[in-house]
């Protein structure tokens, strides 16, 4: 069921950035983004680091509303587990939403707690019915909550289930005729998954209809070699490589730019680190962008 009197876009006085770059904010980074205000087109937080009253974390958050658009990024939330979703946790998000008007709002197909334990991973789900079930009906709780669309995002798997009965493409997109929520494509996440799965990470893509996707991350991830093999581990600790970049300057290309996130979560750089991979994010997707106008004017040229 889609929730009703719900508006897709904020109303600040940033507006939608539907083709834009940005960095995931660090407190780190708080002090060189103020002093330098680089042209990046927005910041993307995790709200749980900002689910309190007050301190350090608002006071800086404030100033830096007031230089770019935000997009909050859930991760603690738990839309895919059995459990029903935490009504003090939606509480916060919706008061975080109310307090500064985020342009995207999103959160993960996963699940992080169990009989009101959080264990602070998000870990997978299968592909069932009855997990599509329960998911829908916590994305539908939560747009209702926030009175908006929310995005969700595909995850990184490691391990097949036995029970699974559809693909993950194709799940991702039920979800969304099911709930009038859109996607959140974690290109890192497509490539980490579907190499440990031995899956063709293009076939994935192109079961993505483009009008569903709302925003792109890229991330880095590092390869564990064990006696069984190689796994990739999702963990935003490097640059992006560049087989991900391969994959994201394809996906530009079939349907356009869109929002675009450079994840860096563990061993967290110089924020100069983070505005070059930014930086070349702008670059290939200009460039994909032109080659794929090109295309269709040739293609229509008498």
């Amino acid at each position: 069921m889609r929730p009703e009197n719900i508006e897709r876009r904020t109303s600040s006085g940033f507006g939608p950035i539907s083709a834009a770059v940005g960095i995931g904010l660090k407190p780190a980074h708080y002090r060189a983004l103020l002093k330098d205000r680089p042209p990046l087109d927005f910041l993307e937080l995790h709200t749980e680091n900002y689910m309190g009253a007050g301190g350090p974390p608002h006071r800086y958050l404030a100033e830096l509303a007031e230089l770019y658009p935000l997009s909050f990024h859930g991760v603690g939330l738990s839309l895919g587990g059995a459990d029903p979703l935490s009504r003090s946790h939606l509480t916060r998000w919706r008061e975080l939403v109310e307090r500064y008007q985020p342009a995207l709002v999103s959160e993960h197909v996963a699940w992080s707690s169990c009989d009101g334990y959080a264990l602070h991973d998000l870990l997978p789900i299968p592909y069932t019915e009855e997990s599509l079930r329960i998911l829908c009906e916590h994305v539908d709780q939560m747009q209702s909550s926030l009175g908006r669309h929310v995005l969700i995002e595909n995850p990184s798997r490691y391990l097949e289930f036995n029970d699974s009965t559809m693909a993950e493409a194709d799940f991702l997109v039920e979800a969304t005729a099911r709930t009038g929520c859109r996607l959140l494509l974690d290109l890192n996440n497509v490539f980490v998954s579907t190499c440990n799965q031995c899956e063709d990470a293009s076939l994935y893509l192109s079961r993505i209809p483009g009008h569903l996707v709302d925003e792109i991350h890229l991330a880095g991830h590092s390869i564990n070699t064990t006696d069984a093999g190689q796994i990739r581990v999702d963990d935003h600790g490097s640059p992006v490589c560049d087989a991900v970049w391969q994959l994201y300057n394809d996906m530009v290309a079939k349907i356009g730019p869109r929002p675009t996130l450079i994840e860096w979560d563990t061993d967290v750089p110089d924020v100069g680190v983070l505005l070059g991979e930014a930086e070349h994010a702008r670059e290939v997707a200009a460039s994909s962008a032109h080659s794929s106008l090109r295309s269709i004017k040739h293609a229509h040229s008498p």
